[in-house]
């Protein structure tokens, strides 16, 4: 388990107010926050939380209607393309789906191949070649792995080709966007595991997607948590862990499985308690209120009449919630967090 949350002073990347809109939706509405070198920071919330459009964002795979992303002082949503392509060396992204991220028709040597003949062609074949060899053998595949394609490998296989080929040029950003996801409990901590000895050895920094706590709980040394593209609560590790104060956040942790991992005092809902206080509502382009509201036990009349900002809970701990000092002094012990579903 990495150490806990370092202090963001060599900051590698500070995201401000960034926005993604997807017609009159609101994928993204004012983003904020910083990643430091060797820095993990974990990335949680549902399905259709904005996290993967975050990601894609970030790396200008999709365009943002505002905000900046800078990067060791570049503006990588307002640079030119050269500049851009010049950056891109040092942002590497893995991907939630191993096998469909791999070119079918390209062996592992060629795919691994590829970002050094874009960003590296002076390098001699030999030479070439044995870097290739040497990161296979780094992610736990063996050297004749070059020779083969993607369909003779399995899933977790795919999975290390794919952080093998994001590493080849030791990137100081890895974006995974839900990297284990689609794998076997088994394989996943050998992946996990893998990430944090790659960033131990490379420095780099990690922004880890996930929708599993427990992993993210495992890798990470900050923690976001999104809902409906708007940031709710932010800490180090062990503090949201030990004490969420945003409801939502409170309701992922009571939603675990293992008794074990939900914070002590909080009570524990069915696994299926967020799906059955029914779907997040669809955004807009200027939401009222806090987005989470609609689902939320506490709401009252000020979370629909003024969107919460984020506000310090300590030093390391932040949330976008008006109730949260109420609900840390006198937390209803009988009642979760979500709403029970409506009678039809």
């Amino acid at each position: 388990m990495p150490s806990p949350a370092v202090a963001v002073n060599d900051s590698l990347l500070e995201v401000r107010d960034l926005s993604v809109n997807f017609g009159a939706f609101s994928a993204l509405t004012g983003v904020s926050f910083s990643l430091g070198a060797g820095e993990t920071l974990g990335l949680v919330g549902e399905s259709g939380s904005g996290k993967s459009t975050l990601a894609r964002a970030l790396l200008r795979l999709i365009p943002a209607a505002r905000g900046t992303v800078m990067w060791r002082g570049v503006d990588l949503l307002s640079c030119d393309s050269a500049t851009l392509r010049r950056q891109r060396r040092d942002l590497q992204m893995i991907f939630q789906d191993p096998l469909g991220s791999l070119n079918p028709r390209m062996t592992v040597g060629e795919a691994l191949a590829e970002p050094l003949e874009i960003f590296e062609p002076g390098l001699a074949a030999r030479d070439r070649q044995a870097r290739i060899e040497e990161m296979l053998e780094r992610v736990g595949l063996v050297r004749d792995a070059a020779r083969r394609y993607p369909h003779e490998f399995s899933g977790g296989q795919c999975q290390r080709i794919g952080i093998a080929r994001a590493m080849m040029l030791r990137p100081k950003l890895l974006v995974c966007d839900e990297p284990v996801s689609s794998l076997d409990v088994s394989i996943q901590g050998q992946i996990v595991n893998l990430l944090m000895d790659l960033q131990q050895e490379f420095g780099t920094a990690i922004l880890f997607i996930s929708h599993n706590l427990a992993v993210v709980r495992h890798i990470s040394h900050r923690v976001l948590v999104m809902y409906l593209g708007r940031i709710v609560e932010e800490a180090a590790r062990d503090a949201l862990f030990a004490a969420p104060a945003h409801p939502y956040t409170r309701a992922l942790l009571e939603a675990v499985p293992d008794p074990t991992r939900a914070p002590a005092g909080i009570p524990r809902v069915a696994d299926d308690n967020l799906a059955a206080a029914g779907e997040p509502p669809v955004g807009s382009a200027d939401p009222s209120g806090c987005v989470f509201r609609n689902r939320c036990r506490y709401a009252e009349g000020i979370c629909e009449r003024e969107i919460p900002r984020l506000e310090p809970v300590s030093a390391q701990h932040a949330v976008a919630c008006h109730r949260w000092r109420a609900l840390a002094t006198s937390p209803d012990p009988t009642q979760s967090a979500v709403r029970e579903p409506r009678p039809a």
